[in-house]
């Protein structure tokens, strides 16, 4: 009489072992550590790349390129980095924490000075800073925030850093300083051309600044990536014609 219960109890390994396997795996998010200037065109990005990927999302970190990359060397689970600049990504290189042979540069940028949209000083050029109306100065910090490096180059051109530098308020991020100025804290600031668009009623574009490098936006995958091949999928990606026409609507142009 009690066979056939023994029976069923000896079933029950293999019929859970086959359960489990019949479940399907969820599939792991992909992390992007990406420019802060990058915000509004990859949250943008994000729908297009997912539908093609059914089962994966995206989980974006946006803050300044120098922050990203001590974050990335101290082992943060990141899969894919995109910087503001060349130099940072050197940097990721030089540490072999990105796979050098898969970064590739896959949009263009310009630095602008903007001031608040009420304000009636508008300087018409870099030296115009070094004036006595102009107290209060957003830039970037220079050692960790790619804009910030632009910045300090462009006026070390003009001839005019030491003075602006006296005025400068220190800020984090390109974003930092687009708040600053849209919120009247400041004179004036140093933003990327695309960081400008996002404020129309709050800030006005003074000028645009030559820099002696192009401001090109290099991505790769993230050695320690848990997702390589998703990674490099991502990179490719940001190089596709959709991809593309995402940027440039958020004003980014082609490298």
């Amino acid at each position: 009489m009690f066979a056939p219960f023994k029976r069923r109890v000896a079933l029950l390994p293999a019929l859970l072992a086959a359960l489990l396997t019949s479940v399907p795996a969820v599939a792991a998010d992909l992390t992007v550590s990406a420019a802060a200037s990058l915000t509004n065109a990859f949250k943008d990005l994000a729908p297009l790349f997912e539908s093609a990927n059914r089962g994966h999302k995206l989980q974006f970190n946006f803050a300044a390129s120098g922050a990203l990359l001590q974050q990335i060397a101290k082992g943060a689970p990141v899969d894919v980095f995109a910087s503001a600049d060349q130099e940072t990504m050197d940097q990721a290189q030089a540490q072999k924490l990105i796979e050098a042979a898969q970064r590739h540069n896959f949009a263009a940028n310009a630095l602008v000075v903007i001031v608040p949209a009420a304000s009636s000083k508008v300087p018409d050029a870099l030296p115009d800073l070094a004036q006595a109306g102009f107290q209060r100065i957003a830039i970037g910090r220079p050692a960790s925030v790619p804009v910030g490096r632009y910045t300090k180059g462009a006026l070390e051109a003009a001839r005019v850093w030491n003075q602006v530098q006296r005025s400068m308020v220190s800020a984090q991020s390109v974003r930092q300083v687009l708040d600053y100025v849209a919120r009247g804290e400041v004179d004036a600031g140093f933003v990327y051309a695309t960081d400008a668009r996002l404020m129309p009623d709050k800030v006005k574009v003074a000028l645009t600044v030559p820099t002696a490098t192009p401001i090109l936006y290099p991505a790769a995958p993230v050695i320690a990536s848990a997702q390589p091949a998703l990674a490099r999928a991502f990179v490719e990606f940001l190089l596709t014609p959709p991809a593309q026409a995402v940027l440039a609507k958020h004003g980014f142009a082609s490298p």
